[in-house]
């Protein structure tokens, strides 16, 4: 795999300055800055919302920037967290009277800079709370340090917060709810192919014909499980138990649900997946609510999909149905 780039080093800014002119109507590049914010913030809000990670991803994070969803995102290099500089740049860019929060997948990095800024914004002021983002049932292990990784989920739990802050709820409410819901998100990715490397053309890590990669991360971290493939119902199948049993979904509750392909795997593919997903979660007698299916949370051309299921009652349905208007959102 050859990217197409006029260099490594420059894939990321050239990118972003591609995103901005293409998405003026929607966002506002602050190059000085180092950050995206909307063009049109909802006007009812009285907390900024602001995220971001490493590129490569996208359209996280910067394709759910605009109304209904982030004030502000801090893309940072390629599969690296976004500089603290960034973060409070953004966050006193579009912090309302109730300060801003801060979403923030559970990766080191992204914990230390968003922290760092988040003590840079208390000493002006400004109030700052976060939300962790840790769904990864992949990275789930008592002899972990750090705890489950950041992964799909931060793209449902932006949607759903976002509408909740458009309705006006304060810093403290919009904690509790995030986290809440993170709480009721788990994620679980496979990839047949690693993504390549745009600085060395190398692949992440090599498969043999036949093989998955069971648990993979997002930024090409080796799952602890190296399996034989199997029929896509079957693996389909093992993969929503296992979600299910971490988030103790009962018999008649309702989910939101998420396919979500890491780069490389075609829609066919990922319709596929979804089909597979739906008659399983009906044989459960759980009821998928909304189905969302395409490239969400990508890592590069990773040949591989992610499923995120989030326990959904009737008000977390109703801001997730709320309108959104950003460069990616699909509905």
């Amino acid at each position: 795999m050859v990217y197409f780039a006029n260099s490594a080093d420059s894939l990321v800014p050239d990118a972003l300055a591609g995103f901005a002119f293409v998405h003026a109507d929607l966002v506002v590049h602050d190059e000085a800055g180092g950050f995206l914010r909307a063009r049109h913030p909802a006007p009812n809000r009285r907390v900024g919302i602001v995220s971001g990670g490493g590129s490569g991803h996208e359209p996280l994070h910067i394709g759910f920037t605009g109304t209904g969803m982030l004030d502000a995102v801090c893309p940072g290099r390629l599969m690296a967290s976004p500089h603290n500089r960034q973060v409070f740049e953004a966050s006193r860019a579009v912090a309302r009277a109730d300060g801003v929060l801060h979403l923030v997948k559970n990766y080191t990095g992204d914990r230390i800079n968003f922290g760092i800024a988040a003590e840079r914004l208390a000493h002006e002021g400004i109030d700052c709370a976060r939300v962790l983002i840790d769904d990864d049932l992949a990275s789930e292990s008592a002899e972990s340090a750090t705890g489950r990784r950041g992964t799909g989920a931060a793209v449902l739990v932006e949607k759903v917060l976002g509408a909740a802050a458009d309705t006006g709820l304060g810093l403290r409410e919009l904690t509790s709810l995030g986290t809440e819901l993170a709480g009721r998100s788990r994620s679980l990715a496979v990839a047949s192919a690693a993504h390549t490397s745009p600085a060395t053309g190398r692949a992440a890590f090599a498969l043999r014909a036949g093989e998955l990669e069971y648990g993979v991360g997002i930024h090409g971290e080796r799952a602890r499980r190296t399996v034989p493939r199997t029929p896509l119902d079957d693996l389909v199948t093992e993969m929503t138990r296992s979600l299910l049993a971490a988030l103790g979904a009962a018999r008649g509750e309702s989910l939101i649900a998420m396919v979500n392909g890491l780069g490389a795997a075609t829609r066919l593919e990922l319709y596929a997946v979804a089909g597979a997903l739906v008659r399983h979660l009906e044989r459960e007698v759980l009821v998928p609510e909304r189905v969302l299916v395409g490239d969400f949370v990508t890592a590069l051309d990773m040949h591989g999909f992610s499923l995120t299921l989030m326990r959904a009652d009737t008000e977390t349905v109703k801001w997730f149905d709320a309108p959104a208007r950003t460069p990616a959102w699909p509905r």
